[in-house]
């Protein structure tokens, strides 16, 4: 098979990945990224099996999401993905969904890191990103620079949920998969809010992992986004805490944004 530097998928938009609005939902977008990026590491060679042959695995610790316009049920979409490199630990990867006109409807930056797998530990990526396209210059968010925003501990978040990890939340890793997470973050605000967007931003770092029947706290509050341009119709910030740990290790933070 040839090694693509740029993954490539046209699908159409089904009735599983949209919400009442009849457009697609943030965790469908989310569930694209991932199967497209799956396809693309195994294309190059870099895929599961082949990192585990090396007793080295793959995990998501930060992603930012622009949804400029949220396609439409039947809506025939392309998804693609590309690698950029690494910086520091990370290895960076990059996103968009492209509609029938080639305009970005989503446009998305990843950050991942290369675990030991027995160890658990991060380990440096440059020899696995070395063997990789560059794809120097195809940004798909210049404006937040080289890597999604690591994002800071707010106090004023109250807790307002708590999820159980539970086998439908779990992935090959056993673990809390990426798209839960953003299911739990929908979940834990107003339903009508969601399906009134029709603009989202979504920042999040995933910071320890979930392990099955762990339950986390989900912690929120609205942010003052006054300054920004354009203001968001509304905005909230999450963390999610391990309640089963001392001091209720974080194991994930998130900004969301949302305009009508």
């Amino acid at each position: 098979m040839e090694k693509l530097d740029v993954w490539s998928e046209s699908c159409t938009v089904r009735f599983g990945a949209i919400d009442k609005s009849d457009l697609m939902t943030l965790d469908a977008v989310f569930n694209f990224f991932q199967e497209a990026a799956i396809s693309h590491a195994e294309n190059l060679g870099v895929g599961r099996e082949a990192m585990a042959r090396t007793n080295q695995l793959w995990i998501l610790s930060r992603m930012s999401v622009q949804v400029n316009r949220r396609p439409q049920y039947g809506e025939t979409i392309t998804v693609r993905t590309w690698p950029r490199g690494g910086e520091k630990l990370f290895a960076l990867r990059d996103f968009d969904i492209r509609d029938a006109a080639d305009n970005p409807a989503v446009q998305a930056r990843s950050c991942w890191l290369i675990i030991d797998m027995e160890k658990r530990r991060p380990l440096r990526p440059q020899s696995v990103m070395d063997t990789l396209p560059q794809n120097e210059g195809m940004n798909a968010l210049p404006a937040i620079g080289s890597l999604a925003p690591g994002l800071e501990e707010r106090p004023s978040l109250q807790k307002t949920a708590e999820r159980r990890a539970l086998y439908s939340d779990m992935d090959y890793n056993s673990h809390v998969n990426n798209v839960s997470y953003i299911r739990w973050l929908e979940d834990a605000i107003d339903s009508s809010l969601l399906e009134q967007a029709r603009q989202m931003r979504l920042d999040i770092n995933y910071l320890n992992e979930i392990l099955p029947g762990e339950v986390t706290g989900i912690w929120s509050s609205t942010i003052d986004t006054a300054e920004e341009t354009p203001p968001p119709s509304h905005a909230f910030a999450f963390e999610g805490k391990k309640e089963q740990t001392p001091e209720n290790q974080a194991a994930f933070r998130a900004e969301l944004r949302l305009w009508n």
